[in-house]
């Protein structure tokens, strides 16, 4: 049997019809940028994460640096930001010319907020939460320190759709929640998109303006803005995906709560959700210091895995002119050192996960 780490035609399956003829649909429209699935998928996402505002943009990372941007910080500004995340989190700060100032880790892989304080310089203007891999920081202390130091709260909900807190979903706690739609998320467009979401309708009518170009009537610009659009296709296959949107978490859900009570393995650490969070599980992402005989132990029996992420932003090439060294981060080092993601994605079949794990149980 063969496992892939993770696979997106399940979803694209178990849907099929749906995607289909929306797609179709588009196609027929003549209308392909900035038209009625984006304002739909608008309004329809910002009443799934109960924020006031949603505005699409063409990714992720464009959703990170444009409200950084927006948000009025700029060269010599620094963010804090968690050490062990994707690096596009990192880029959404560098951007726009401020620097990225890195906290370790807590127990469960996200910013540790008992550290956060001690990093809050003269320069600081924002703290960037990233909730990775779907599950939820200490978001209650993480924005009372924002409110104490008068810091904007930016939240990278890449691999959080849905995720709660207490109740509250990840992406309204602070001032911009920025989202990728990229395929393999789970909510996943078909191509790239992403989009921001905020309470403050200034800051959204800016963000609409800026994504077209600094436009906000067609040839009449008001800023230097950028070409970052959600497109009709994507609006409308995201429209989709979204109505299934509880049902795809309770199966991912479903998925880690068995994996959490089927693996035993001594040289395994598997991942904790924290108390009062609703995590979605973007990744099952398990640690070991074994992990090269692990990943060789289940290649050898054809399942994929993948690492989330081998290199910590802070020692990549592309961030060397911040001089830090390794060791400089070492729990951050050491998540680098020891995750390991294995298989978990939409659609994935009771066979296919019985045998990951007890391919698992069986490693010497």
């Amino acid at each position: 049997m063969k496992i892939m780490q993770n696979r997106m035609d399940y979803g694209f399956e178990k849907y099929q019809q749906e995607f289909e003829e929306k797609a179709l649909s588009v196609l027929r429209s003549g209308r392909y940028v900035l038209g009625d699935e984006v304002s739909a998928f608008e309004k329809n996402f910002a009443a799934y994460t109960k924020a006031e505002h949603c505005v699409g943009l063409a990714s992720g990372l464009d959703a990170l640096w444009i409200a950084v941007r927006l948000l009025g910080i700029g060269p010599g500004d620094e963010v804090i930001v968690q050490g062990n995340t994707y690096i596009a989190s990192v880029m959404g700060i560098t951007i726009n010319g401020a620097v990225p100032v890195f906290v370790e880790p807590d127990m469960y892989c996200q910013i540790d907020a008992d550290r956060i304080e001690e990093k809050i310089t003269q320069r600081t203007k924002a703290v960037m939460v990233v909730h990775l891999y779907g599950h939820v920081a200490d978001m209650d202390k993480i924005a009372h320190i924002c409110r104490q130091h008068g810091l904007k709260l930016i939240e990278d909900c890449a691999q959080s759709h849905g995720a709660l807190y207490k109740g509250k979903m990840t992406g309204t706690f602070g001032d911009a929640g920025c989202f990728s739609f990229y395929p393999s998320k789970n909510l996943g467009a078909f191509g790239d998109a992403g989009a921001l979401v905020t309470n403050d309708p200034r800051l959204a009518e800016e963000a609409r303006i800026f994504r077209n170009y600094g436009s906000e009537k067609r040839y009449y610009n008001k800023v230097v803005g950028a070409n970052s659009r959600l497109d009709e296709l994507q609006a409308g296959l995201l429209n989709v995906r979204l109505a299934h949107m509880e049902e795809i978490t309770q199966e991912r859900r479903r998925l880690a709560q068995i994996y959490s009570s089927s693996l035993h393995h001594k040289d395994i650490t598997l991942p904790q959700e924290r108390r009062d969070t609703h995590s979605v599980w973007h990744q099952y992402v398990v640690r070991t210091h074994r992990r090269n005989q692990l990943i060789k132990h289940l290649a050898d029996r054809d399942i994929g895995t993948l690492i989330h992420y081998p290199v910590p932003p802070h020692l990549s090439d592309a961030y060397k002119y911040l001089n830090y060294r390794p060791g400089d981060l070492p729990l951050t080092e050491s998540s680098a050192d020891t995750v390991l993601s294995i298989p978990l994605y939409t659609g994935m079949k009771q066979a296919e996960q019985q045998y990951v794990i007890d391919c698992i149980n069986a490693f010497t």
